[in-house]
Parts: structure tokens; C-alpha cells; sequence
């Protein structure tokens, strides 16, 4: 079965793009979900209509993305975690936690799969994550990692 994806979905495609997906996957979780349109011909035409109104709102936002990028250039945000003596954490630093501090230090609400942790935080110190807010809009953060 043929399917139109309405938004990212990992390991299957990305917005926007047409994928061949099992036919109850699509008919029984990715349609009822409102992840997805059947690819007929019909939609086939709605998708580049679909497509324009997207950018066209993508275009409108990128003010608010830049300051969002203006206002965390400077600063740099702290988060507390366990860890031994040697300074190794008892787990590590996940997206999760960072939108969490960009809320609550900076006042910046930001989805979780906007935020990518290049390297894997298991110790003690300093770290920049990248922040995909758009395309053309090009923004990092960066965060210490203090003992609790």
C-alpha cells in the first residue's frame, strides 16, 4: 500500500514524501492516526497544495525561530545528574532532559525531536546540542552538566 505521510515518522519517511508501507500498518494505525493519506490520484494532487501551505507557514515562523536562536547564543544551561566519584554519570544526559531545562531556565518550550545531542553525554563538564528549527535557521545550545 501506497501512503502520503502528514509528518516525520521514524524508520519510515519523512513528511511529505510517498512510501510503500504493509497494508495494515497503513489501513489499521498510520491512516486512523491522521499520519497519513492513501496515495490515490486525488491526493497525489492535494500533496503539492499541501506542500505550499507548509512552506508558506515554515516562512512566517522563521522570525520566531531566529530570535529563539538569538536568545540561547549566549546562554548556557545547567543540568544536575548523578555521578561517581570520577565524575562519570550514573546514565546519561538525553533530549529529554535538555528541552526540560530550556523551559524551566530559559522559557523557551521546544519539542524533544527538535533537539540532537551529537555525542553521547556520560560525564561531567560541557556539551552543545544542535537545534533543528528550520532549514535556514541554524542554532546551538550549550549546557553543563553539574553533579546533584
Amino acid at each position: 500500500m501506497e501512503v502520503i505521510l502528514l509528518q516525520d515518522i521514524d524508520k519510515v519517511g519523512d513528511k511529505h514524501t510517498i512510501v510503500r508501507v504493509k497494508d495494515g500498518y497503513g489501513r489499521n494505525y498510520l491512516i486512523p492516526q491522521g499520519m497519513a493519506l492513501v496515495a490515490n490520484q486525488s491526493n497525489r494532487r492535494r500533496l503539492e497544495d499541501l506542500k505550499r501551505r507548509e512552506e508558506a507557514q515554515e516562512s512566517k515562523m522563521i522570525g520566531e525561530y531566529q530570535a529563539i536562536a538569538d536568545k540561547l547564543k549566549d546562554v548556557v544551561l545547567r543540568i544536575g545528574a548523578k555521578a561517581g566519584q570520577s565524575g562519570k554519570l550514573f546514565g546519561s544526559v538525553t533530549n529529554v532532559q535538555l528541552a526540560a531545562a530550556l523551559k524551566e531556565q530559559a522559557g523557551i518550550e521546544l519539542e524533544r525531536r527538535k533537539i540532537v545531542i551529537e555525542e553521547e553525554v556520560k560525564e561531567l563538564g560541557t556539551f552543545s546540542a544542535r537545534l533543528d528549527l528550520h532549514k535556514s535557521v541554524p542554532a546551538r545550545v550549550q549546557f553543563e552538566v553539574v553533579a546533584e
